[in-house]
């Protein structure tokens, strides 16, 4: 059998998992790798390798090995480097090496955005030490937020209200960090109205925009997400041109996930992502084509389509309350039974532990209040039973 490409996939989570179905329809034949079996995207891949991506020598041997026309990353802690002594190779990285290296570490990303760009960002300073996060809240002022530089879905993040608290919150960033970087990001707290996802595909052909994803987050990790998010013309505009500007000087061919605070026609940066997005799973539902459809099509060099609404929609996600490796879903009847169109993923993830995302609910609505409602009730509808 023929395919059109080979795609080496590293990180195998949900958001792996739907790319994956998204590229094998376009005829690619997948590896799926990650540092765990039977991980959600290892389950529709033709292929799987178990490895930690952290592991240079493991890498550089699998890619060596399977000789990939392209190298997706759908994780942040991966060893970097060897994606750039690939790629001098001749291996395309998505959606580059040097986006890859900048985006896996918040520090990179932001330093792109705030001093060489000069885009409008929250004060900040970075810190490897408790002495260095006590001096970076005193510059940037309290209340702040500590975050790892290298993390995802909110792990390590936390809201500091008084300096008391900022032990606390570096104990928790560093417990909770991804790879091997002991190093935080402290940002002063911004008083937003609201904050978005802007999902932007660089293709072919140049730089699209799907309509703009609000959401929800607890623990700084995703709880709901929406779209369209209301937001006014001029502030739409802002953060379409502070898009475009990134992902321009980051180049490469992919979907980006782009973070931003607003605060009336004001934007603020925050975050980037080279990939597909948590927050943009609405858009199984919401969309003429996913954010993983368009990621697809974008990495391998084929047209981007056009972007049409369905409807307003919303997700709401399925989460675990504790660790256990034997369980099961209960309720999908009922779920399903919700008013409207409705619709449930579920992930496929081996384990179970607190706060891990295992599913998501999406509904179509009148309106975006209407679907959040429908998807809540339908998320919560599904119960996870666990085997003694």
């Amino acid at each position: 059998m023929t395919f059109t490409a080979t795609i080496l996939l590293l990180g195998s989570g949900e958001l792996g998992r739907e790319f994956a179905i998204s590229a094998k329809r376009l005829g690619a034949y997948v590896v799926a790798c990650d540092s765990y079996g039977h991980a959600p995207a290892m389950q529709v891949a033709d292929e799987a390798e178990v490895f930690p991506m952290l592991d240079g020598d493991a890498l550089r041997s699998v890619i060596e090995r399977r000789r990939p026309d392209y190298v997706v990353p759908e994780v942040e802690a991966i060893r970097t480097e060897v994606l750039a002594e690939v790629e001098a190779r001749g291996v395309t990285v998505v959606p580059s090496a040097r986006a890859t290296m900048l985006t896996m570490n918040r520090d990179g990303i932001r330093d792109i955005a705030a001093r060489e760009l000069g885009l409008t960002t929250s004060r900040y300073a970075y810190a490897e030490s408790l002495d260095e996060v006590h001096a970076a809240a005193e510059h940037v002022g309290v209340p702040c937020v500590v975050k790892p530089v290298m993390s995802s879905s909110g792990k390590g993040q936390s809201t500091v209200h008084d300096a008391g608290e900022l032990e606390r919150a570096w104990d928790y960033a560093v417990a909770n960090m991804r790879g091997d970087r002991r190093r935080v990001i402290v940002e002063a707290f911004v008083a937003f109205d609201y904050e978005i996802t802007l999902l932007t595909v660089r293709g072919r052909d140049g730089v699209s925009f799907c309509p703009p994803i609000g959401h929800r987050q607890e623990r700084g990790d995703y709880r709901e997400s929406w779209q369209p998010a209301a937001m006014s013309d001029a502030a739409l505009a802002r953060a379409q041109d502070m898009a475009r500007a990134v992902i321009e000087n980051l180049s490469g061919y992919g979907l980006f996930g782009v973070e931003f605070f607003v605060r009336g026609d004001e934007v603020i940066f925050s975050e980037l992502s080279p990939r597909p997005h948590d927050t943009g799973m609405v858009t199984l539902l919401s969309q003429n084509w996913s954010e993983f459809d368009l990621h697809a099509r974008a990495v391998m060099g084929l047209p981007v389509p056009e972007v049409r609404l369905r409807g307003p929609a919303a997700s709401a996600v399925i989460l675990a309350d504790r660790d256990a490796e034997r369980f099961r879903f209960e309720g999908l009847t009922d779920a399903l039974a919700t008013p409207g169109e409705v619709d449930i993923r579920l992930f496929g993830k081996p384990t179970t532990r607190p706060y891990r995302r295992m599913g998501v609910a999406l509904a179509l609505g009148s309106d975006t209040d209407d679907a959040r409602a429908r998807a809540v009730e339908a998320a919560g509808r599904v119960r996870i039973a666990y085997d003694r």
